[in-house]
């Protein structure tokens, strides 16, 4: 009976991604929701949706029972699982499957044998497939630990048996980090796969991640689509992805292949899959795992042969034989960027909040896969990635340039994002020279990177048009003397001021509209020929020394986001009345972002040191450390493990040490 209805299993950029294909098909679509995500654009677009009662993943989008009863409750006939949360669960696709329902992914048995990192590397050796030498760490103790490192020798990798995107993952360079980083990854992968299970595995040093793309039937097919280079990532999590690889020749993308086809065939595999491969310095590749779904970057292909993959999925799961493959041949170039709310100069630190604004601009050849639109809630209870922007070109070159004025281009208000990372690896000389491996941002000074593309002398401008617009705006609010611009004055004194926050500094502008035309200062320096062309609350026309742009303004209740040729800059008007005595004390250290306190590991009077780690939270499935910010000595602790604390909760207040003198 061909499918009618199809049910995704997840959330986001996947399950609009899923539903856009299923409505080209003429299927129906049905979502799952949690409670975090009852407003999202996916809930919006399905057909049908059914709730999943709480926001947790634990919760929801894991619990396999509520979702098979969400698809016979809602009509649906299959169930796609798109990537991470229940995806590679074996017990849920043979749940799915007998419940009667049509199961969109591989057998369960490909998924049990691929499912452990630890079996599918005994397998893919047995299958003579090259694997890099390691050791499950369950039931060892810290000595048994340190011989097991010393024989593969170091630097090794911890590293979670389920699950993937990073989590639970640990490079280890000293026997002395061994049990911590042990610890830290167990107690990650059990919250995020729910299986704790780690083990230890020869960490290559600045090696290309390189994947291959697999698609088999249910008739005997099996086909390599090629590969993928998504070599950039941090945390090991992918951050940029290209297809084809600069690194992979003829020769090699034969071997690749051939070893992913041989990989699919060894357990029976049907469906979208992806074999990934570590390549060293020398060339040589090894086996890192395969992952039995589809990949976040799997767009890149589809750019590059011109294949709707879920459409196969989809035509294989219905029971259909895979289209005549033989002839697709790789298409130019394509480049994904993964968008993510954080903040890299933070250490990638996670972002929370309300998206205000999100317009990314889709100009020919750039292809944009988003879970978010303007107004969106970005929660903490879910991976960060905003969207996924892409851009395809007859060169790599020339996708890469295409991606990168597409992301400059977009409006991004409310949340930090690694936009301005994202073009500033785009256009870098190390990018563009195909100099790339798995420690690319390591390797490359991350403050430069992540620097605002917006420079010192754009955010001036930027804070002169902030002022501008909120002088248009209250002008077109006002009720007397409409005709005058804000800020006019008769007499030459008297200049109107406004005053904005960046960061940890000001920025003050001073403006007045004379007879003689505008005058502007910013920092108390005037801005040399200033002409105004025209402004409104929403954008300002505006001519200095000579040049002339435009400037879009947007603005929520004191927050006022600027965008321009020039960058983005998100200003904070000051506050004209502060209240007294708002600020923290000194030492006071509070979370940087919502979450739940996994571990305080000081108490009161402790003494610590600069560095030392005090408190560790958990959000978006991530661990990060909160450390003490110099050599002190505790004088409160206002959490405790299990705690759920919001972003600025106070966790600890260290009394810094006096400098001896």
């Amino acid at each position: 009976m061909p499918l009618t209805r199809v049910l995704v299993a997840n959330r986001g950029e996947i399950a609009r991604r899923v539903f856009r294909t299923c409505r080209e098909m003429g299927l129906g679509t049905v979502a799952v929701f949690s409670d975090a995500d009852a407003d999202a654009p996916f809930v919006r677009e399905a057909d049908a949706a059914v709730r999943l009662p709480g926001s947790a993943p634990k919760d929801t989008y894991l619990r396999g029972d509520l979702v098979v009863a969400a698809a016979l409750q809602s009509g649906a006939d299959a169930v796609h699982p798109g990537y991470g949360f229940l995806s590679e669960d074996a017990g849920f696709a043979q749940a799915v499957l007998d419940a009667g329902l049509v199961w969109i992914g591989p057998p369960p048995a490909a998924i049990e044998a691929m499912g452990s990192k630890l079996a599918a590397k005994a397998l893919m050796a047995d299958a003579g497939v090259p694997c890099l030498p390691g050791v499950d760490a369950t039931g060892l103790d810290l000595s048994q630990l340190l011989a097991e490192a010393e024989r593969i020798g170091y630097p090794v990798l911890v590293k979670a048996s389920a699950g993937g995107g990073g989590r639970g993952m640990r490079i280890v360079g000293a026997a002395g980090d061994l049990g911590a980083a042990v610890d830290s990854a167990q107690r990650e992968a059990t919250s995020a796969f729910g299986d704790g299970t780690v083990f230890l595995e020869k960490y290559v040093e600045r090696p290309r991640h390189v994947e291959v793309q697999v698609m088999a039937d249910t008739h005997g097919t099996c086909v390599a689509l090629f590969e993928r280079d998504c070599s950039v990532q941090r945390r090991h999590q992918k951050v940029l992805e290209e297809a084809p690889s600069p690194a992979v020749d003829d020769a090699l993308r034969t071997r690749l292949c051939e070893a992913a086809v041989a990989a699919a065939r060894a357990v029976g595999y049907t469906g979208a899959g992806t074999v990934e491969f570590v390549v060293g310095q020398d060339g040589a590749p090894a086996f890192l795992v395969m992952n039995t779904r589809l990949q976040v970057e799997h767009p890149v292909t589809e750019l590059v042969t011109g294949l709707d993959l879920v459409r196969l999925q989809l035509l294989v799961a219905d029971g259909h034989p895979l289209p005549d493959l033989a002839d697709v041949r790789l298409t130019g170039h394509a480049i994904e960027a993964r968008l993510y709310a954080e903040d890299p100069a933070r250490g990638f630190l996670p972002a929370t909040g309300t998206l205000h604004r999100v317009e990314i601009p889709c100009a020919a050849g750039v292809r944009v896969d988003s879970g978010v639109d303007s107004g969106s809630v970005v929660s903490p209870f879910y991976d960060a990635m905003l969207a996924k922007v892409l851009a395809h070109g007859a060169t790599r070159a020339e996708a890469s340039s295409r991606l990168a004025a597409a992301l400059a281009g977009a409006r991004l208000h409310g949340v930090r994002t690694n936009r301005d990372l994202l073009v500033r690896v785009l256009r870098s000389e190390a990018w563009l020279s195909g100099d790339v491996d798995t420690s690319f941002l390591e390797r490359h000074d991350l403050a430069a990177l992540s620097a605002p593309l917006a420079d010192e002398q754009a955010v001036l401008l930027h804070a002169t048009a902030a002022a501008l617009a909120g002088a248009a705006g209250h002008r077109a609010a006002a009720t007397a003397l409409a005709g005058l611009p804000s800020g006019w004055r008769n007499l030459p004194s008297g200049l109107q001021r406004v005053t904005y926050s960046l960061g940890d500094r000001e920025v003050e502008v001073a403006y007045a509209h004379r007879r003689s035309g505008l005058v502007v200062e910013v920092d108390g320096q005037p801005l040399q020929g200033v002409r105004l062309w025209s402004a409104t609350a929403e954008q300002v026309d505006l001519e200095v020394a000579g040049v002339r742009r435009r400037y879009d303004v947007s603005t929520s209740g004191q927050h006022c986001w600027v965008d321009s040729a020039l960058g983005a800059t998100a200003f904070v008007e000051a506050e004209r009345y502060p209240e007294p005595g708002s600020g923290l004390a000194a030492g006071a250290l509070t979370a940087p972002m919502p979450g739940t306190v996994v571990r305080v590991d000081v108490a009161s009077g402790a003494a610590v040191e600069a560095g030392q780690v005090l408190v560790v939270l958990e959000a978006m499935k991530m661990e990060h450390a909160v450390r003490a910010p110099a050599d002190g000595t505790v004088a409160q602790v206002v959490v405790k493990a299990g705690q759920q604390v919001d972003s600025g909760a106070l966790l600890v207040v260290v009394e810094v040490a006096s400098a001896p003198g």
